[in-house]
This record gives structure tokens, sequence and C-alpha cells, in this order.
């Protein structure tokens, strides 16, 4: 057994645990994208947690969204 047979492994598997993440990331993001601009799917997200959420309170989970995305980039 050489030492290849340990370090292709882990490196792989190391290069996976990366990629995936970064994957994740990029997934959620756009997730995330679409609901700022649906209206539903965030009214959906909310219903799934628990929330009940009226037009007021969603236009301001909404405007809250979009503060966070312009002074992020």
């Amino acid at each position: 057994m050489s030492a290849w047979d340990i370090i292709i492994p882990v490196i792989t598997l190391i290069a996976g645990l990366v990629g995936g993440f970064f994957i994740g990331v990029f997934y959620l993001r756009k997730q995330i994208e679409k609901m700022q601009s649906d209206p539903d799917m965030l009214q959906k997200m909310a219903k799934q947690m628990g929330y009940n959420m009226n037009k007021q309170q969603m236009q301001k989970a909404q405007q809250m969204m979009n503060r966070q995305k312009v002074g992020r980039r």
C-alpha cells in the first residue's frame, strides 16, 4: 500500500466537499433572488416555516431582502 492510495482519495474528498459547498451557495442565492421577485414563492416559504403573513408583512419582508441584496453588492 503506497502513500498515493491514501493521498488521492483524501484530496478527492476535499475537492468534492469544497465544490459541493460552492454549488450549494450558488443554488441558494439563485433561489433567494427568485423569492425577491415572486411574492407567492415568499409566501409559500413563510407558510412552510409556520408563519402566516399578510400583505403588509410581505412587502416589509421583500423590502428587507432587497436592502440586503443592494448592500451586499
